[in-house]
């Protein structure tokens, strides 16, 4: 079942959801809007392997960058924080896709889950346009739609992502 803007006040009053700093403004018909972090990570051109068999350290392919905006160039591929950390109770679960508004300017982002559980900022691929896009700190760029499982899950997430501030670079582990 996919809440409502009714459902989503709700659990935001009773503190189901939590979502940090929040504000009225972003919630809509059937979802919320998430507005843009002011930290960004770009891949770095390298020929260098990044090998996912072995535990390392992922930073040196990455420049992170901070700020009041942004500039995506095109066919770049880019990490990107929300402003807002968000909550989740063991029985919902997130879908999270880029507003439909950077849609039409050429960006995209693969479809992203929030598992049940999961608590942190979200970090999130935006893939390039054409041609430059600036972007801005606190603008609404995602969409989240929150779904109710079926039943509480077993485990609710608590990934090697869970609790993450910011921009948060790949870990690769086993674990």
């Amino acid at each position: 079942m996919i809440l409502s803007d009714i459902d989503l006040r709700t659990h935001i009053a009773k503190g189901r959801i939590v979502i940090e700093p929040f504000n009225e403004d972003i919630i809509r018909e059937n979802g919320v809007d998430l507005r843009l972090g002011n930290e960004i990570a770009r891949l770095k051109r390298t020929n260098e392997l990044l090998d996912t068999g072995l535990e390392l350290d992922t930073s040196k392919f990455y420049t992170i960058e901070r700020g009041e905006s942004f500039i995506i160039y095109p066919d770049e591929r880019v990490l990107v924080t929300t402003l807002e950390y968000i909550k989740l109770p063991a029985d919902v679960m997130g879908f999270v896709e880029l507003r439909s508004t950077f849609a039409r300017m050429g960006l995209s982002m693969p479809p992203t889950i929030i598992d049940a559980g999961f608590e942190g900022n979200l970090t999130l691929e935006v893939h390039g346009s054409s041609f430059p896009v600036r972007i801005y700190t606190g603008q609404r760029f995602a969409h989240i739609i929150f779904a109710k499982t079926s039943s509480l899950v077993e485990r609710p997430y608590r990934g090697k992502y869970h609790c993450q501030r910011g921009v948060t670079l790949p870990r690769i582990s086993d674990h």
